[in-house]
């Protein structure tokens, strides 16, 4: 199982760069590399929130739950 992060799509369709939603949510480009990266263990709701007020989406539209075995057939 895990988790994927579909960050860079979003930001994509909305044509914002890393450095400018970094400063708009208030986090590091450093940090907000590695949500979009996949390399995070952990976010916290206050960043999910400011993520998704920004970006204009849900939750679901940045995260999304993949079963490996479900895949593996």
């Amino acid at each position: 199982m895990e988790i994927l992060v579909n960050l860079d799509v979003m930001m994509a369709r909305r044509k914002i760069s890393s450095g400018e939603l970094a400063e708009r949510i208030g986090i590091t480009p450093a940090n907000l590399s590695i949500l979009k990266n996949g390399k995070a263990k952990a976010i916290r709701f206050s960043t999910l929130m400011a993520l998704c007020r920004e970006l204009s989406c849900q939750p679901g539209d940045l995260l999304e739950f993949r079963d490996e075995e479900e895949h593996a057939e």
